[in-house]
């Protein structure tokens, strides 16, 4: 097994390599104008520092989002594509499931939140590091207040909304090493891993306006 690694949902663009036992190699940074220029380039930088190319890998992982949808689509296409190229599975994985693995927590329940900016978040409530007891969805802070109260939290929508989530600590984003480990202990033991389709909870941004008037040529 060689698992190639990536996701493109927050400000960090994520890549690593994964050999089914340990990570081989990751590289992260932290940009949310930059994924399409930096995504090929971290492939290439996990690739070259694990001694290996491209046409050595088995697998694709790719964090499904919730996240902006610029942003998610460009890892979400690039991942489909080296599928393609290389005739080899994609599997989708919750970005949120990743911060959550990643997450010093032993036991639950905790939340992860990430920015889905109109200051909203993206969130998701663990009984533990492996198993999300809710679905995603994306909530201004103040209306998940209650249902979140007392619960420690991860993420980066954690860390902006210090009042709905006063426990709120690190990992701020998502690692593509700790979605690479998940999905290598969930496919080891035959686990289904979700389809890599987006989870985008609400609209894009750019839309048509309703009053678009069309012109033509006579």
């Amino acid at each position: 097994m060689l698992l190639l690694a990536l996701d493109t949902a927050t400000p960090a663009v994520t890549v690593a390599l994964h050999d089914g036992t340990a990570v081989l190699a990751s590289s992260s940074q932290v940009d949310a104008r930059r994924h399409g220029e930096l995504l090929l380039p971290a492939v290439d930088r996990v690739l070259t520092e694990a001694g290996l190319t491209l046409d050595a890998v088995t697998g694709i992982v790719v964090g499904i989002g919730p996240g902006p949808y610029t942003g998610l689509r460009v890892g979400l296409m690039t991942a489909d594509t080296f599928g393609l190229a290389l005739g080899v599975p994609v599997y989708g994985l919750c970005t949120l499931d990743g911060l959550a693995y990643a997450a010093d927590i032993e036991k639950g329940p905790f939340v992860v939140a990430t920015d889905a900016r109109r200051k909203e978040v993206y969130w998701a409530m663990y009984a533990d590091s492996r198993t999300r007891v809710t679905d995603p969805a994306v909530d201004r802070p103040a209306d998940i207040t209650e249902r979140v109260a007392g619960l420690p939290a991860v993420g980066a929508g954690a860390l902006l909304y210090p009042d709905t989530f006063p426990s709120a600590h690190e990992p701020e984003h998502v690692s593509a090493a700790a979605l690479a480990s998940l999905a290598a202990e969930k496919l080891a033991a035959g686990e289904e891993l979700p389809a890599p389709r987006p989870l985008y909870l609400r609209r894009p941004d750019a839309q048509v306006p309703k009053n678009y008037k069309v012109v033509t040529p006579k």
